[in-house]
């Protein structure tokens, strides 16, 4: 009996942290969007103090999105507009316009599978998989990847 009631203390502490976490991942997502949004560097990946913030106060990065992982982006905008975390309009052009620049490209279009599949791989070898978030931390998530998405059209 006393394993058990253990058990649960540990369970409620760790969705506790887990919470606790989650809510810090928002925060910081919130602040990422509102201005310091991460700039495409010279390697097509995006980089920057706000990306460094996530990773400094919650031990990893939003996984950065470059050229060499627009394929990814779009199969994640793809996710994002099947699940109604985003609108269809604007995430849907730009997510066409992405597909039309990777035709082809083997590497490119097992990216936009992964991120179909809610799998965000970003050129800095960061990965995030939404079907692990909640509802208003994956709407902040597709709007991270939207806006930075938009960048490389």
């Amino acid at each position: 009996m006393k394993f058990r009631s253990t058990l649960i203390a540990l369970a409620l502490l760790a969705a506790g942290v887990s919470a606790s976490a989650e809510s810090k991942l928002l925060d910081q997502l919130k602040n990422q969007m509102g201005g310091g949004a991460a700039s495409a560097g010279s390697n097509g990946a995006s980089s920057g103090g706000a990306t460094a913030g996530l990773a400094e106060n919650l031990g990893f990065s939003m996984p950065a999105i470059g050229n060499n992982t627009m394929g990814n982006a779009a199969g994640v905008l793809q996710y994002c507009i099947k699940n109604n975390y985003l609108g269809g309009g604007d995430a849907a052009s730009v997510k066409d316009k992405l597909l039309a620049k990777i035709t082809g490209q083997k590497q490119q279009q097992t990216g936009f599978a992964n991120g179909a599949k809610g799998l965000l791989k970003g050129g800095d070898g960061q990965t995030l998989n939404f079907k692990l978030l909640t509802s208003k931390v994956k709407e902040k998530g597709c709007d991270y990847v939207l806006k930075n998405a938009t960048k490389l059209l």
